[in-house]
């Protein structure tokens, strides 16, 4: 891939974040993320979720667990995803060599901290209930995504802004739902898949 203005080029080889500041300073990166979780091999439900993405322009995306099998981390390769290990994701290896299928920059681990837009964020998948309880009452971060309990959560604790976005996938669940995010603005967008 490689991304022209002008004279500049600024080819695949070059360092990821180099890229990532060139198109945010053309305005062709807007602060905002997808965030699933429990996709559960849902390939009908995570086409869903992609096309919303791919027409709201939104790149990054943060996945709190149970993605499952590696296979299905293929549907994501035009994106840049940080997924976590839930505890549905037995293969662990396989989902970590799979993700590097992804836009530069995808990582599977068993959780996942950035810093965006000055906002400190972290995901994991919430079945370590220790884990989690530790992450939101350390008072680190301002956001907070997990997953595993396939129930939408919206709240604040302290400074921390906690974030589940439900379930994508799942055959028990009837509302397949996902979060979009702007972290500029702190506009926090639930919506549910056909």
């Amino acid at each position: 891939m490689v991304i022209s203005a002008g004279e500049l080029e600024i080819s695949s080889e070059q360092n990821a974040a180099y890229r990532l500041t060139w198109l945010f300073y053309q305005g062709q990166i807007q602060m905002r993320i997808g965030i699933i979780s429990d996709t559960h091999n849902d390939l009908y439900a995570i086409d869903q979720f992609l096309t919303v993405l791919e027409s709201e322009k939104i790149q990054t995306i943060i996945h709190c667990g149970d993605m499952t099998r590696s296979a299905t981390a293929e549907a994501f390769e035009d994106f840049e995803i940080h997924h976590v290990w839930g505890n549905g994701d037995l293969d662990t290896f396989g989902l970590q060599f799979a993700i590097q299928g992804c836009l530069p920059g995808s990582t599977s681990t068993l959780t996942y901290s950035t810093v965006l837009e000055n906002q400190r964020l972290i995901a994991l998948h919430g079945h370590d209930r220790k884990l989690l309880r530790s992450l939101i009452e350390c008072g680190s971060y301002e956001y907070l995504f997990y997953g595993h309990t396939h129930h939408q959560e919206l709240q604040r604790y302290g400074k921390t802004i906690i974030i589940n976005p439900g379930a994508l996938g799942g055959g028990f669940r009837s509302t397949h739902s996902y979060v979009i995010l702007d972290l500029k603005s702190g506009e926090t967008t639930f919506k549910t898949t056909a």
